[in-house]
This record gives structure tokens, sequence and C-alpha cells, in this order.
């Protein structure tokens, strides 16, 4: 049997690409492509959403605050049914910052405007009193990641809150996180993940690259990945854990 093809849709490239986020969508097609798996990405802007039945993996990323007001709309409008289904038929999504807050019930601006989400999960977003800016390590044992340990760079004056019983991404070991409060970062709802953690996210973490690259393709009937030599990656990885967490 060939190798599957890995079909990407990646939202608002345009308004929802700060801090590097559009660097997701190359680890997630390099490290694909690594192991000869062809993958297609689809831009996908403001609009009628196309059909996304056929799409592996959903991501978006942050934008600035005049962009991200526009997207929510736009998303609001035209693209919650069609990646609702998507979803049904086992997509997966990564969502940063911006598109983490999307993912929720509703997001409240700086000014009080309260602009309605995607009602994906069960969270919302209200404005803090001040920005929370620096790197982040995130604990992830209930993923099965090795290591379980997560890092990047946090820029976000927004506090997510979680509805009861929905599982966060992670466990804050260094840094703010979702709210500054409970301890905890980002969601993991099934298939569906949002964080906060920028810079880019994937490859600084690429084991958790491998996990969605894994469940995105296993409705196409593919096995387990191969295995590939991130000696170089994980290094630098354990080298901000140890010491960001060893300064904590």
């Amino acid at each position: 049997m060939g190798k599957p093809t890995l079909r990407i849709a990646h939202l608002y490239p345009d308004e929802m690409n700060i801090y590097g986020d559009r660097g997701n969508i190359l680890t997630l097609q390099k490290r694909a492509e690594w192991r000869g798996i062809t993958v297609v990405i689809d831009a996908i802007g403001r609009g009628p959403a196309p059909d996304l039945s056929g799409v592996d993996l959903i991501f978006w990323g942050g934008g600035q605050d005049r962009d991200q007001e526009l997207v929510f709309k736009d998303a609001a409008e035209h693209k919650v049914g069609a990646i609702r289904r998507a979803i049904d038929g086992g997509a997966v999504v990564l969502a940063v910052c911006g598109g983490y807050q999307l993912l929720g019930e509703s997001y409240v601006t700086a000014d009080g405007k309260k602009l309605p989400g995607l009602g994906l999960v069960d969270l919302h977003t209200v404005p803090g009193p001040r920005r929370n800016i620096g790197n982040i390590v995130i604990e992830t044992s209930h993923l099965g990641l090795t290591p379980p340990t997560l890092v990047g760079f946090e820029n976000h004056s927004g506090k997510t809150y979680l509805g009861p019983g929905l599982q966060p991404l992670g466990r804050v070991l260094r840094g703010a996180g979702n709210n500054g409060d409970d301890g905890f970062e980002g969601v993991a709802s099934g298939n569906i993940f949002g964080t906060y953690l920028h810079g880019s996210l994937l490859p600084k973490n690429p084991h958790l690259a491998d996990l969605l690259i894994g469940r995105a393709l296993r409705r196409r009937s593919q096995g387990a990945l191969d295995a590939l030599d991130d000696t170089v990656e994980l290094a630098a990885h354990r080298a901000v854990v140890d010491r960001l967490v060893g300064a904590a």
C-alpha cells in the first residue's frame, strides 16, 4: 500500500500569522514529506468556506487585534459548519492564540466588545489587566509524549477559561498559560488542540507535530509513523526546559 496524502487547511494565513506561526505549517509539511507522505496545503481566507470534508488537519494561528476581529466575524458566518463537518469526519485541529480563542463560545475584546466564537469547545476568553509575555514551559503527561514537556513563547492579554471537565493541553511549569490563575495551558479535546504557545510551536516540539500528523492520518489507515532523527531538535528543546524550569 502506498503512502497516504496529508491534506492541510491553513485558515486565514494572511490575517493570522504572527510570531512565526506559519512555521507550524512548514514543520508539518517537512516531517510528513521526510517520511514519503505527500502534503497538500490549502490556504483559506475570508469568505465562504470550501468543502473541508477531505481535510485531515486544520490550522490557524494568532493575529493582531484588528485582524482578529475580522476573522472572528468571518469564521462565525462562513466557516463553522465546514469545520464541524471536517472534525466529525476525523480531522485534527491545531489553533494558536487568536485561533485558540476562536475555538470557544466567545471572546471579549479589550474595549468590551463581545465576539462570537465557533463554539467547538466549552471555553471563553475575557480581557486581562496586563499582557503575559515571555517563554513558557508546560507538562503534558496525559498525551503520552516523550518528553512530556512543550516549550514556546506567549504574548497575550486574553484570559481563557475552560468549561467543567474540559482537559487542558498541559500544566504550566513556567509562564502564565490560559489565564495566569489556574496553572493550566491550552485545551486538548478529542482531536482539537488549542494553545497560546507561539514561537513557532512545532519546530520546538517535534513530538507534538508527530502526534498531530499521526492522528490526522489515522482515518486513512496509516500505521505508526516512521521514526525521524530528532537529536538536534530535542537537544534544543531540553536546553530550553532546563534553563527555564531550573530558573523558576
